[in-house]
């Protein structure tokens, strides 16, 4: 196929794309009061073999040809980066310091009790064949354990807005632990990226790189990127000329992750964690938001849908498999945070709620599967079931919270707290996908 010919099913690509993520979207929400990432998630995978392939393999064939596959890549990655960099710009240092104890013991068990559940499961896993050839049974566990703990931080803040739930002890509570849970998450993945299927040199090249770029990011990063806040409240807006700056740094901040052997979203996260906060950081997100969410991030989620084939879930031992593991996930997550919860005082509906939203996985989980996919982690069975574990697990989440909403379950407003303490605008309550 020739270049003209890869433009043109590209732009046939985008149509239905687009098309279906914004008609699957709108259901999810309209008929089953779900976030958009259901829909968008939901949307990738019908697009792909297992749905759209199946019923019409020549005309799915003709709109995602093979040819196209490297260039759908390459704007998904950029996509998954550039919302990672949102996320981190919404991220919020200050709700560790709410429920600081019940924080941090719930993102432990969050950790922790997924990680059991992991070495339960890896060697049975490994007699099946689920992990690729040259993967460890440590490398193997430490996946699992990454892949069950991992919690969708950016639709646990969408779904505690969307309620009225912001000024709640729920949102101080959930949003910190999803915050620590998470970042422990992405460190043993960060880990695990750099040891796996490589040298020892090769291995403390990426954590030392990655090791130094992230205490450079976060030591130094602030106080050099204070300019561009000053430079945005002198002009009153983030200019073109400034957003072009930030998105150079992004890009070196991806490059400099890639190039240490760790995967490039690192990067704009950690850059959209010490970008300077105010002026700058709204209209970055004014300016990055609709183009990442509604038009990369659907590309993603269409790129991992294409390599899911749910349909490989067809003997009565992989449905099984599927089964044991999406029950594992949920107990040991969403089961291990509400233990965690009621340990640390809080009460029944709270902790009930808390678990709920912990046990959401979304887009994270998708990426975190992705580059297990990419890398040889795991093979095309497991990154199928692990992707039905996630749609599921988000699935739940918003029917769980309304429940307890409907019967006034969840708690009030926190003492002292105003509009200004949780912002209902920012990238992880707008973005939708996670």
């Amino acid at each position: 196929m020739d270049i003209v010919h890869v433009g043109a099913a590209l732009a046939l690509q985008l149509v239905v794309i687009l098309g279906t993520c914004r008609l699957v979207g709108w259901l999810a929400g309209t008929y089953f009061h779900q976030p958009r990432v259901i829909g968008d998630m939901i949307a990738g995978i019908l697009l792909g073999p297992s749905f759209f392939g199946l019923v019409a393999p020549q005309a799915q064939s003709l709109i995602f040809p093979a040819e196209t596959k490297p260039i759908l890549y390459i704007a998904a990655q950029i996509g998954i980066g550039l919302y990672m960099f949102l996320v981190g710009l919404g991220f919020r240092r200050d709700h560790f310091y709410r429920h600081a104890g019940s924080a941090v013991a719930v993102s432990l068990c969050g950790i922790v009790a997924p990680f059991l559940v992991a070495v339960a499961l890896t060697p049975w896993l490994l007699q099946l064949e689920m992990f690729g050839h040259m993967v460890t049974a440590f490398e193997a566990t430490l996946f699992m354990g990454v892949a069950i703990s991992i919690t969708a931080f950016p639709v646990l803040a969408r779904i505690i807005n969307e309620r009225g739930l912001a000024h709640t002890p729920l949102a101080s509570l959930a949003l910190s632990a999803g915050a620590i849970d998470d970042a422990i998450a992405w460190s043993i993945l960060a880990i695990l990226l750099a040891c796996i299927g490589v040298d020892n040199m090769i291995a403390v090249k990426a954590l030392g790189g990655g090791g130094l770029f992230a205490a450079v990011m976060l030591l130094l990063a602030p106080g050099l990127m204070r300019p561009l806040a000053r430079w945005a409240e002198r002009e009153g807006r983030v200019t073109f000329p400034l957003l072009a700056v930030v998105v150079m740094l992004f890009s070196a901040s991806a490059w400099a992750m890639d190039a240490a052997g760790l995967h490039s979203v690192f990067g704009g996260f950690l850059l959209g964690v010490v970008m300077p906060r105010g002026l700058l950081a709204r209209g970055i997100k004014v300016r990055l938001e609709p183009v990442t969410t509604l038009l990369l991030v659907p590309l993603f989620f269409t790129f991992s849908g294409l390599n899911t084939r749910l349909t490989m879930v067809d003997t009565p031992v992989l449905a099984f498999v599927a089964l044991t593991i999406l029950a594992g996930s949920i107990l040991a997550k969403g089961g291990g945070c509400w233990a965690a919860a009621r340990m640390t005082g809080q009460d029944n509906p709270t902790a009930l709620a808390v678990g709920a939203l912990m046990n959401a996985r979304g887009l994270m989980e998708l990426l975190v599967i992705n580059i297990g996919l990419q890398r040889g982690i795991i093979g095309p069975a497991l990154f199928a079931i692990l992707a039905l574990m996630t749609i599921v697990t988000t699935i739940m989440t918003s029917p769980a919270i309304d429940i307890l909403s409907r019967k006034k379950m969840l708690g009030g407003p926190i003492d002292g707290l105003n509009d200004n303490d949780v912002d209902p605008r920012s990238a992880t309550s707008n973005a939708g996908a996670a």
